[in-house]
């Protein structure tokens, strides 16, 4: 059980992040949350704003690759845990810029766990590193199948290179060190404060406006889906409960087809904006499918259900129509996120 002390959320005013930071602000108050994030494009703190005045939280603007700078963080706070969820996570990002993924996702965990090695030296077994992954490190399924924790790893995009490289660099330092690391790989998430560059949001977001919707390839890619707020208790639980050196999957049992996720959409949003049935699917537009892009995920996560009591609390649907919904009712933050107004507030604020 982890006690009452400082822990280090890392990449907190992202999409998950920010999820799994109000769980804990709330939910733990005699816990000391530092959300540390660097502020690129996908780190926004008007995801925060209901908990940013809460006595148990604060905010630390800074980069895992400096390798200084996060020394010095370890030294003045002497977190009791990390839990890290920093990462750069958007694959066409990382087909156009592989080195930047490599320097986040594999020198920025290093960092991280150096300076928790160095901290916490003498006393790893009253310590925690839990290291978020994603499911795309175990590369790609046919037809059938699930990726379970024994899966062998298989990347196929940089970034997914990227994070399987800090999967190992992690329970490295378990094995080595005697480092107490817990690692989960998910599946996809959706819900609110998702970044719109990623299919959900993007298409919510362009079917309001009427722009065309673009859709990989025939859209027959395959994801398993898992609202966010479903991750973020995962999260704790693992956290809270796991053996070290444990890994846990986690996902939804929820598999969709691209294109019908996207026509499920338009359907919802059709009923949401009073249009005519079947208008919003015209502005669906296939593209040409990326460079190695995995045909199917899918997580099977019945260790972390039969062994931590963990399921899914929302079928799809209902998941959906919630994020939907919060997305149409929070058009000014959509609106800054797209402008990039976003950015500039949080860049003069903290003269980055």
């Amino acid at each position: 059980m982890i006690n009452s002390k400082t822990i280090i959320i890392t990449g907190g005013a992202g999409f998950i992040g920010s999820h799994v930071v109000r769980r804990f602000v709330n939910n733990y108050p005699d816990y000391k949350i530092i959300n540390l994030d660097n502020l690129t494009y996908a780190g926004n703190l008007a995801n925060l704003t209901d908990i940013q005045d809460a006595p148990n939280y604060s905010f630390q603007k800074g980069d895992i690759t400096d390798a200084v700078f996060i020394d010095a963080l370890f030294e003045k706070e002497k977190p009791y845990a990390v839990i890290h969820l920093a990462a750069e996570s958007h694959v066409d990002r990382s087909i156009s810029n592989p080195m930047e993924f490599v320097m986040t996702n594999v020198i920025g965990t290093v960092n991280l766990l150096n300076a928790a090695r160095k901290s916490w030296e003498g006393d790893y077994i009253n310590h925690r590193f839990y290291h978020v992954s994603t499911d795309e490190v175990y590369g790609a399924l046919g037809e059938s199948g699930m990726f379970t924790e024994e899966t062998s790893y298989d990347p196929h995009s940089p970034y997914s290179a990227s994070k399987a490289s800090s999967d190992h660099f992690v329970r490295a330092y378990h094995d080595t060190y005697g480092l107490d690391v817990v690692i989960s790989n998910c599946s996809n998430n959706y819900g609110s404060h998702h970044f719109p560059e990623k299919l959900i949001p993007l298409a919510i977001n362009n079917i309001k406006n009427n722009k065309p919707v673009p859709v990989y390839g025939k859209g027959e890619n395959v994801r398993d889906w898992l609202w966010v707020e479903d991750h973020a208790r995962a999260i704790d639980v693992i956290f809270h409960k796991a053996k070290a050196g444990d890994t846990y999957n986690i996902g939804g049992h929820n598999e969709w087809k691209n294109i019908d996720l996207i026509r499920l959409l338009c359907e919802i949003l059709d009923q949401k904006l009073g249009r005519e049935s079947g208008a919003s699917a015209k502005l669906i537009t296939f593209v040409t499918d990326r460079a190695g892009h995995d045909l199917r995920y899918a997580i099977d996560s019945t260790k972390l259900q039969n062994e931590l009591d963990w399921v899914p609390s929302l079928q799809f649907e209902e998941g959906l129509e919630k994020t939907v919904d919060w997305y149409l009712q929070n058009e000014e933050w959509l609106e800054n996120v797209t402008s990039g107004n976003y950015q500039d507030y949080y860049k003069n604020q903290y003269n980055s």
